[in-house]
């Protein structure tokens, strides 16, 4: 394959896709807010994700689009952050849209996140992308409003495909490593009732399914999420034991609710029962590396 290109790809999800496609391409560039250079191989180049600036030339001929852009969630739910989480979703999108419209030649296929998040809470239906129901909350109005930015304007020549991407646990960056810490220092127990269920997907996995859905050209909405939700009583048993940490001091709601007011991010992130799985993937073929959370913990720690 030529020219890939990743929208906003300096953090943990952007290196581990750059890691895994490296040798696939013969170009990689990528989107940043930071300076426009070429390092190690890989392009740079300067946007806003709002606006043109010369940025949007690098979609022409490029093979495969992979937009990452938007505010982290990790964060409390202020207005003002609610409004920048919403907003730099919806304005990387759209301009992204207006973008391939321009091209050429524009990108073969445009993989844009989205998350597994869209779906309701959960403790008993497993949701797939064909029957899974979606909610009505803050963090579920944000994920419909992204994917109706994204399949909003049609693009006759670029394939489009929705990630609904899970929890990625992965050696030096996402939901593992502060996870860890907490399980490291005995405050791994069980978090507020501890029968929610965690969706969750290896970094291995997560760049290998990115690479199927492009070898298959999957369209519409992709779940990326490991085959087996565990709740999170189980996941966090699992955790104290692959850092050998025999016990763990249970987290309460009232107490996750005050401990996530002091370290600037919501309860929700722990509390919501995530029970979704990757239906699609699996029927079309897709073979999880690291199908057990066992399996994923003894890898990555």
């Amino acid at each position: 394959m030529k020219k890939l290109i990743i929208a906003a790809g300096t953090g943990f999800l952007g290196q581990v896709l750059v890691n895994h496609f490296k040798d696939n391409f013969e170009e990689i560039v990528i989107l940043t807010r930071g300076k426009s250079q070429t390092k190690n191989g890989i392009k740079y180049v300067n946007w806003n994700a709002k606006t043109f600036s010369g940025w949007e030339k690098e979609l022409e001929n490029a093979t495969v689009l992979i937009n990452l852009a938007g505010k982290s969630v990790d964060c409390r739910y202020t207005k003002e952050n609610k409004r920048e989480i919403l907003l730099s979703r919806i304005e990387s999108t759209k301009i992204l849209n207006k973008a391939v419209l321009n091209c050429v030649n524009p990108p073969k296929h445009w993989l844009n996140s989205s998350t597994s998040t869209i779906y309701r809470f959960s403790l008993d239906k497993q949701m797939d992308e064909i029957d899974g129901e979606i909610g009505n909350d803050f963090s579920m109005n944000v994920a419909l409003s992204w994917e109706k930015a994204f399949f909003k304007t049609e693009t006759p020549n670029t394939l489009k495909t929705a990630l609904r991407t899970s929890i990625v646990l992965g050696k030096n960056g996402g939901a593992l490593v502060p996870l860890k810490t907490l399980a490291r220092l005995g405050l791994g127990g069980k978090q507020g009732k501890g029968n929610q269920l965690v969706s969750w997907i290896h970094e291995t996995d997560f760049a290998r399914a990115i690479d199927f859905i492009l070898e298959k050209e999957m369209t519409g909405k992709v779940n990326l999420v490991s085959p087996k939700p565990i709740r999170n009583q189980d996941f966090m048993a699992l955790l104290r034991e692959a850092v050998r940490v025999p016990f763990g001091i249970p987290i309460n709601e009232l107490l996750l609710k005050f401990g996530s007011v002091l370290i600037r991010t919501e309860p929700e992130l722990v509390l919501k029962s995530r029970n979704v799985i990757p239906k699609r993937l699996q029927e079309n073929g897709f073979e999880f590396e690291f199908d057990s959370l066992e399996k994923a913990l003894k890898n990555l720690i």
